[in-house]
């Protein structure tokens, strides 16, 4: 009977893009696990930890056995960034020495843990073979960052990917639509856009906030005022953010499980064909395709 070599903690999570790549588990759980509409991290067998060296070793060189030739990896769980580069160097020193044939390590990555490393730091871990970060933006409005306790503000979050972008690496940035309900969604739309065009990452994606364990949670950090936008709403809200952004080079996708409206394309070449589906979904209901509710997830 065939065994894995890696043994999880459940439930693990990784970008979608990273599919194919082996998940390397460093730390266990997310090192901030405050965010209120985040529900990734919270059972009781994800409480933070980092993983010890010879633990994660032991993981790589069983992989190494099994699995032959892999090209990518992701270090999991919710934050490997927050270990210190020195630790970082080491695990991707060992990935190399494992793994030939590798082409890319990635991570998820929290603004505030590259506030604690320099863009020569990081400049010496993309030299070791990482080269993709994924940053939950979230919201670039500073007043839904705080009630959804985010911990990070606008320019903590435009700080680290300013300082990614310095050190040649990779950004795949996510934010979320509807983050702000009805009350703020302006405001959410308005600023995000702001800061996706001050740092102009490689990627962007957004999704929907969702809430499969219920809403109350959220809505204790959030105040009485959150009413959560309906699907039209979400549209709308879409529109105001792309008729905001101004990017040179960026990849944007709305294909998400979470999105009702599938969207794709190159930022700013396809702004106007982006603009004009999202126009279409909210004057002709019907009109375009969407994906139907029993098809969403996160």
């Amino acid at each position: 009977m065939y065994s894995f070599p890696i043994e999880y903690v459940e439930p693990v999570f990784r970008p979608p893009s990273e599919a194919k790549s082996l998940i390397l588990p460093v730390t266990n759980g997310c090192s901030w696990n405050k965010c209120t509409f985040c529900e990734m991290y919270t059972q009781p067998q994800k409480k933070f930890r980092a993983r010890k060296p010879e633990d994660v070793r032991k993981d790589i060189e069983k992989a190494a056995k099994s699995l032959g030739g892999v090209r990518r990896v992701f270090l999991a769980d919710g934050d490997a960034m927050v270990l210190p580069t020195r630790r970082l160097l080491e695990i991707l020193g060992d990935l190399n020495a494992a793994f030939p044939a590798l082409q890319r390590v990635s991570s998820y990555c929290l603004p505030r843990n590259l506030a604690k490393k320099t863009v020569e730091e990081l400049k010496q871990l993309k030299e070791a073979g990482l080269k993709i970060l994924y940053v939950g933006m979230e919201s670039g409005d500073d007043e839904v960052l705080r009630r959804i306790n985010k911990g990070e503000t606008w320019e903590s979050t435009r700080s680290a990917l300013l300082k990614i972008r310095e050190a040649g690496l990779t950004s795949s940035v996510m934010v979320l639509n509807g983050l702000g309900g009805e009350t703020l969604s302006r405001q959410h739309a308005i600023n995000t856009a702001t800061l996706c065009n001050e740092t102009q990452p490689d990627y962007l994606s957004t999704l929907v906030v969702s809430f499969p364990q219920g809403e109350e949670r959220f809505r204790e950090g959030f105040g009485e005022d959150f009413i959560p936008l309906s699907q039209q709403g979400l549209f709308e809200e879409i529109r105001i953010f792309l008729e905001h952004l101004e990017l040179e080079k960026t990849v944007f996708r709305s294909d998400h499980a979470s999105n009702y409206l599938i969207l794709k394309g190159n930022l700013g070449r396809d702004k106007q064909t982006l603009l004009d589906q999202v126009n279409l979904a909210i004057t002709s209901p019907g009109a375009v395709p969407l994906r139907p509710e029993w098809q969403r997830g996160l």
